[in-house]
């Protein structure tokens, strides 16, 4: 039995800003607009860039391709350095700006958003409407050169598949009436879930298609996918809403923060590394305040690049950046707390304890994480009081480091990386303002 015919409307815009850090850079800098610009997490050829300009895609350059291989694809590149701060102002702006026409229910990442539709505002012309003033909203208010595809569905999940289907500035609207067809011609990994470990399991259970996919029926999804999931993909599909329209499932309380980073050159040393890792933990542990947490754990990870001779003797693995590498990683618990000098003892007893050898002399890569994170509601005072006044001393440092800027004030052990390691583009993670400066 067919299912009942649907009226036609739309219940979700999803606003995906186009190439977001490369147009911002050519909003600040005029003279970019017109030439292909590639952003950069890390300033060295190993790697990688993380956005680039339409310009840029032009040539064959895209995300993640390496900076040595943009600088050969196209020598006159404008490469960039991201920056964190910058790119969180202008996403606030332009939620400001949407906001003006619509509000927005859902930010799913820095440069993605979401707008639910009530009553009216459902029907074809209204929300075709609303749409064209969001995207001149946002270049009156922000800028010219930032331009969104948005794409309009009757849930969430559909909105975001539609919000790709055409770039840059596309408007793309997936009725109930023209579903699944509407679909049928996309690839497997235009659905959002499907990376390239599901479409190879799809393809090993015979399905490499999105044709062939769409041909399932409900039960059939279920035992693709061997959950739940493949019964709510059934029904996104053909435009129903599941109740929680492709949004990810809260887990509960936050269980996890921390910073990683790709060290220069000059820091791939013992005492560079070091000097990271002690910076990383200060704006780690800095969050952990702003956020109300407490932490028993933290982990640290270093990964060391591999020369062809030294790749025989150890467990080898190929970073993202095409390093040839090895790696070490553990874990300390301890009383839990949040001041920066208990967290510093324990980063301290962690990293004594790294490989020693030649295969661990070019450390390339560093992460700080603090998991298993307490609310401080449920945070257990200690029976002693507060050793030497730490959460003193921290909360001073807080004071002085969001007026003038997160490392104003910050033990010595980092002050060779003082401006290295900057606070990384999220693409996942909404921007949090603390201070002066984002994290």
């Amino acid at each position: 039995m067919e299912p009942a015919l649907q009226p036609d409307f739309f219940a979700f815009l999803h606003i995906d800003l186009n190439s977001f850090f490369a147009s911002v850079e050519q909003q600040i800098h005029p003279e970019y607009r017109g030439k292909p610009v590639g952003v950069c997490g890390t300033m060295a050829d190993t790697g990688a860039l993380i956005a680039a300009s339409y310009e840029a895609k032009a040539l064959g350059i895209k995300t993640l391709t390496k900076v040595g291989e943009a600088k050969r694809l196209c020598p006159d590149i404008i490469l960039v350095d991201g920056s964190h701060s910058v790119y969180s102002e202008y996403s606030h702006k332009i939620a400001e700006a949407v906001e003006r026409c619509c509000p927005v229910a859902h930010t799913p990442s820095i440069d993605e958003m979401v707008c639910e539709l009530m009553g009216r505002e459902r029907e074809l012309p209204r929300a075709r409407k609303i749409a064209l003033e969001i995207k001149q909203a946002i270049k009156d208010d922000v800028g010219e050169t930032l331009n969104c595809s948005i794409g309009m569905a009757p849930n969430r999940y559909l909105a975001k598949i539609a919000s790709d289907m055409q770039k840059p500035d596309g408007l793309i609207g997936l009725l109930p009436s023209q579903l699944p067809r509407a679909i049928a011609h996309l690839d497997l990994r235009d659905l959002p879930g499907v990376g390239a470990r599901t479409e190879e399991r799809l393809k090993a259970k015979g399905i490499t298609t999105m044709q062939q996919l769409l041909d399932l029926d409900r039960n059939g999804m279920h035992a693709l996918w061997e959950s739940v999931w493949g019964d709510r993909l059934y029904h996104w599909l053909r435009g129903a809403d599941s109740g929680d329209d492709g949004a990810p499932v809260a887990s509960g309380v936050q269980k996890s923060l921390g910073h990683s980073h790709v060290l220069g050159p000059e820091f791939r040393n013992d005492e560079g590394a070091w000097a990271i890792a002690h910076k990383l933990l200060h704006k780690a542990s800095m969050r952990l305040r702003m956020e109300k947490f407490y932490t028993p754990v933290m982990s640290v990870t270093i990964k060391y690049a591999l020369s062809r001779e030294q790749q025989g003797r150890v467990k080898t693995k190929k970073h993202s950046s095409g390093i040839n590498s090895t790696g070490w990683a553990m874990e300390a618990r301890f009383p839990d707390c949040q001041d920066t000098l208990s967290l510093l003892a324990v980063l301290r007893n962690l990293w004594k304890q790294r490989p020693r050898g030649p295969e661990y002399e070019r450390p390339f890569f560093v992460g700080v994480t603090l998991r298993e994170l307490i609310p401080e509601a449920d945070h257990q005072a200690s029976l002693f009081g507060d050793v030497d006044n730490r959460a003193a001393l921290s909360a001073t440092m807080d004071k002085l480091n969001l007026k003038f800027g997160h490392t104003t004030l910050h033990f010595a052990g980092m002050l060779p990386a003082r401006e290295a390691a900057p606070t990384r583009i999220a693409f996942t993670q909404i921007p949090v303002q603390y201070g002066v400066e984002y994290m």
